[in-house]
């Protein structure tokens, strides 16, 4: 790839539709939470370790979210034997897409890009963000999570302050336009880095 971008920042802040205007830019995305469900899906890398160590987190040949989301409430060990299991494969997963993507601007869509230390393979990161009432807002509006399931969430993942300080761009998703301007200011910056 000619330059490898990680996008990174908490939930409900925009980073897929962040994600969306690189794509629309010509960048080359790559997904992390898509590359996890191919890797719980029917025949996913994931499915078999994960079997040998919580058969109960298994329903119809896939990864259940659901019953592994049960399994880490019983268990506080759970969660590190399975990241254990699928950080590695989501890093080849990652691997194999920047390999078949050579010449293009990559773009790595990874909420804890930072939490798993992986903010040394690129080039550079980019955060987004938008106030805190705003993101409890827009995730409480989906009426997929409580405000208690949200909270549990936001207290694994590093402050959004700490992402955005530590980023070499940060995008404001207050406004489609304004973020689809931001991501032009950044790859505009890519640019100017590789012609440097």
């Amino acid at each position: 790839m000619r330059f490898r971008l990680g996008l990174t920042g908490s939930i409900g802040m925009g980073k897929s539709q962040t994600a969306a205007f690189f794509a629309e830019a010509g960048c080359a995305v790559w997904d992390a939470d898509a590359a996890v469900h191919r890797l719980y899906g029917v025949g996913g890398a994931a499915v078999v370790p994960i079997q040998e160590i919580f058969p109960q987190a298994i329903k119809d040949g896939m990864v259940s979210r659901e019953s592994l989301r049960e399994v880490i409430a019983g268990d506080p060990a759970a969660l590190k034997r399975i990241e254990e299991i699928v950080h590695p494969l989501v890093r080849r997963d990652r691997a194999e897409f920047a390999e078949g993507n050579a010449g293009k601007i990559g773009v790595f869509d990874i909420p804890l890009l930072y939490e798993t230390g992986s903010e040394a393979e690129f080039d550079a990161v980019a955060c987004v963000t938008i106030p805190a009432d705003v993101q409890r807002a827009r995730v409480l509006a989906r009426g997929t999570m409580s405000a208690e399931d949200l909270d549990r969430i936001l207290a694994r993942q590093m402050p959004n302050d700490e992402k955005c300080a530590r980023a070499d761009f940060v995008i404001t998703t207050d406004t489609l336009d304004h973020a689809r301007a931001q991501v032009q200011d950044v790859l505009r910056e890519i640019e100017r880095r590789i012609d440097a």
